[in-house]
Parts: structure tokens; C-alpha cells; sequence
């Protein structure tokens, strides 16, 4: 009988030292003094002989819409599969190179460019490798629990919202699994699914590391075999328990943990169905019933793709004039500090730098239109579904489309196929914060990612 078909690919993507490092406002330093663990781009390809789709798992933070177009040229371009069935997801590290905020750049420039230079070609070949690899898999999915994550939105006394730690906002301490095994049960690959931001090593390091997803990674390879992708979920208000720090165990710790609860899971994945038949009784000291595992072999799991361009509505901006003024004018002390001030001064006007020209990037990207082209991307994989859309979408997303969704397991997902921009819930703009204050989006746009979404599940799952 057919069979579902998979293989996997993986190239190495780690930064020469010297290349700037780092997502962070507070940091003082630019260059990266060198990696404490690889970073990767690990593809996974499936195919059920009529149609392919490649699922992208890459250790950045994210690209902005020029390098992404890149990436995914060069995808489509070296395998010819149609763009559609290109799924290109960042882990979003906080620590890795700088590939997102290239105009902020004073030193090291020309080094980032030609590592983004020789980025898409890097990342093309890991699907190709996978192209070549594809052999019959039989697959299954589970859940487990793990607690490292928790809501970041923490409302001070005096009203405003800070990133935190939140105990009593909503969170999803899922860890999700999706298990490939050859036609021997060997294990080929493992999807570890699990939503957190990577803000455990923070401004304080000089070290590029892909945080706890590769950590996570590893151990999964380790105690499980095979090839795992790391897909991030929704994370838009979600934080690490243990964050915001350079001591680089923490984020070995906090994947290690993680990494032991998804293999956990998918070592008690069975890709064969079996049934127990009774096969008469054994006299021992007791009688004693004998079984036989009987396998039960089942169709192909139902291998689709759909995607869609949302239109989310736009937010409302200042004049994009008077945010670059605040801008210039915060540069301008930042400069005058670097001769003269303190390192907690440097650093204080470093993030003023960072936060005012966030808003008037923002500003001169969207002002004037009233939508933004946003990609929905869903797959079908039996009786599970990956769901996908760009951006940092809030966890209360996550929550609504998993419950809604007609699938036994639901992978919900935001940083893929380029884009930057957090998607709060409505709630989170009466109570404000970094991420509505950043937002390029209107507080009905997380309704309609919740219903499209919820529509495109219903679509996936109605066809054979």
C-alpha cells in the first residue's frame, strides 16, 4: 500500500566571531564573541507523491521582508515546490545574529550582510537534503506539560504593563509532539512544538546561542533519535520562568527540561497501531493469559496544504515626522553618552534609541494603509494540523483555535514565512504595554486570525 513520505535535511548557520549579535535594547556591545552551541536551519519534507510541502525550522530571531523573500527564492527555487507549501518558521532567538535590525548596525555591518548574503542558500540546501532522504513514515502526536513558560504582561501598581512575570495571566504550558518512524519503527524525525519567547539569554551575553530550542533539540535527538524540528508557537505574551540573564546554564537547563518532557512523549508514541488477542492461558504458579500484539495497519494519513492572505486592519499612528524627531533626538544623546556617561546610562539611552525607533519603523511601514497582507498557511497531516501564521501572535489566540479546532491535535504557530509584529488580544490594548504600543495591528485583527483560522481548520479537515 502508499505510505506517507518524509525526509529530513539540516545545515549548520552559526555566525563567524566578529558578526553583530543580539535582539536586545540594553546591550552596549554589537559583535558576537562566538556560539555556545550550533545554530541550524532543519527541514523536514513530506510527500504523498501527488504534492510535497516543507516544513523550515531555523535558528533567528526573523528577517524582515526583503531577506525573507530571499530565504524563500532560494527554497522554491532550488526544489521547485510551490511557495504555498514552503513553511519557513524562526525559533526567534534573542541571542543569536542580528538579522532584523540591520540600520542599527554601527559596527560590523559588512560581516551580517555576508552572512545574510549566504543565508537562503544555506537554508535551500537543508530542503533539498531532505528532497533526496524521502522514504515511507508512519506518524502520531501527543501533549505533554511543561512549566518554564509564564504570561510576561505584569501590571505595575501605578498601571502600566512591564515584561514580567504574571502568574495569574492566561498561559499554555502545552508541549506538543508530533513523532515520525520509518516502515521499522526507527525514529526519522520529531516535530517538539512548544510556545515560550527565547529571551533567556539576554543583553549581558556576547555568545550566540539558539536558547533553549536547541537545547531542547538536542536532548530530543539524544534521547529519542532521529532529526528534531523545534516549531515556536504563540508567544506574543508568553516569557521564560528563567530569563533575561547571560549565564548561558540557564538556557541549557530550561531546554534540557523541556527536551526531557517531549521525549518523554514521544517515546511513549507508538506509529503502529496494535491490538492485544487473547491466545489461551499458561499454567504457572498461577494461570497466567497470553496475548499476542496483533498490528493493525491503516491507511495514509491525508496529506494537505491550504493558504490564504488575511487582511488584518491597520492601527493608528502618530505623524511618522514626530516620531522620527523623538527618534534623532534620542540618537543624539545616546552619542553624547558614549563619550561621557555611565554603562547604565549608555544602556538607559541605547533602549530609548531602540523603543522610538521601533514606533517610527512601524510608523513609515504602514501609515496611510488601512490593511496589512498576512499570510495563513495550514497543514494537514492526518488527524493533525499545523497552523501557521507571521508575527507574535498572544497566547489567548492559541487558546481559542486550539479549543475550536476540529483536529485531535493542533499545532498553532506564529513566526513564519517573514513578517514582524505582535497581534495582542482586544483586552490588551485597554491595558496597554510594549507590544500594542509596537503593534502595527487594530485590536479587531486577532478576531479575524481566530475566525480564518478556525474556517481553514474546518476546510483542512473536510477534505480527503
Amino acid at each position: 500500500m502508499n505510505h506517507l513520505l518524509a525526509g529530513v535535511g539540516r545545515c549548520e548557520i552559526t555566525p563567524a566571531p566578529g558578526t553583530p549579535q543580539g535582539g536586545w535594547g540594553a546591550q552596549t556591545h554589537q559583535r558576537g564573541l562566538g556560539s555556545d552551541m550550533p545554530l541550524y536551519a532543519t527541514a523536514l519534507v513530506l510527500s504523498d507523491l501527488c504534492k510535497s510541502v516543507a516544513i523550515l525550522d531555523v535558528d533567528a530571531i526573523g528577517f524582515d521582508k526583503e531577506w525573507s523573500t530571499r530565504i524563500m527564492d532560494a527554497v522554491e527555487g532550488l526544489t521547485k515546490l510551490p511557495r504555498e507549501h514552503i513553511r519557513f518558521s524562526c525559533t526567534h532567538t534573542h541571542s543569536g545574529p542580528n538579522t532584523f535590525r540591520l540600520h542599527t548596525i554601527t559596527e560590523g555591518l559588512d560581516m551580517i550582510l555576508s552572512y545574510l548574503d549566504g543565508l537562503p542558500r544555506r537554508i535551500a540546501s537543508a530542503v533539498w537534503q531532505a528532497q533526496q532522504n524521502l522514504k515511507p513514515v508512519r506518524c502520531a502526536a501527543g501533549k505533554g506539560l511543561c512549566e518554564i513558560n509564564v504570561n510576561r504582561r505584569l501590571k505595575l501598581e501605578d498601571g502600566s504593563v512591564v515584561l514580567g512575570k504574571n502568574w495569574d495571566g492566561p498561559v499554555d504550558h502545552t508541549v506538543r509532539v508530533v513523532r515520525f518512524d520509518d516502515l521499522d519503527e526507527n525514529p526519522l524525525a520529531t516535530i517538539l512544538h512548544y510556545a515560550c519567547h527565547p529571551t533567556t539569554i539576554a543583553w549581558q551575553s556576547q555568545f550566540v546561542t539558539p536558547d533553549y530550542p536547541g537545547a531542547a533539540r538536542q536532548v530530543m535527538e539524544q534521547q529519542v533519535g532521529g532529526t528534531c524540528l523545534f516549531l515556536q508557537g504563540a508567544t506574543g505574551n508568553i516569557g521564560p520562568r528563567c530569563g533575561f540573564t547571560g549565564d548561558l546554564r540557564v538556557y541549557r537547563r530550561q531546554g534540557k527540561i523541556l527536551g526531557l518532557e517531549g521525549a518523554k512523549v514521544a517515546t511513549g508514541l507508538q506509529t503502529v497501531k496494535r491490538t492485544d488477542k487473547f491466545t489461551g492461558v499458561l499454567q504457572s504458579g498461577a494461570p497466567l493469559a497470553i496475548y499476542e500484539e496483533v498490528n493493525t495497519e491503516q491507511d495514509p494519513p491525508v496529506l494537505r496544504v491550504l493558504s490564504k492572505r488575511l487582511q488584518l486592519p491597520v492601527a493608528r499612528f502618530r505623524p511618522v515626522v514626530e516620531l522620527e524627531a523623538e527618534t534623532e533626538k534620542s540618537r543624539q544623546e545616546y552619542v553624547r553618552l558614549q563619550e561621557s556617561g555611565t554603562e547604565e546610562e549608555i544602556r538607559t539611552a541605547r533602549s530609548k534609541v531602540t523603543q522610538s525607533g521601533m514606533r517610527a519603523e512601524i510608523a513609515r511601514l504602514y501609515q496611510g494603509k488601512t490593511h496589512i497582507d498576512w499570510q495563513l498557511q495550514g497543514i494537514r497531516i492526518g488527524s493533525i494540523a499545523l497552523l501557521s501564521v507571521p508575527g507574535e501572535p498572544f497566547t489567548e489566540i492559541n487558546q481559542q483555535i486550539v479549543s475550536g479546532s476540529p483536529f485531535v491535535d493542533t499545532l498553532f504557530s506564529g513566526y513564519s514565512n517573514g513578517g514582524f509584529g505582535y497581534l495582542p488580544v482586544r483586552s490588551a490594548y485597554e491595558e496597554g504595554g510594549y507590544e500594542v504600543e509596537v503593534s502595527p495591528f487594530s485590536p479587531e485583527a486577532a478576531d479575524i486570525v481566530v475566525k480564518e483560522g478556525l474556517q481553514m481548520l474546518r476546510e483542512l479537515a473536510a477534505g480527503e
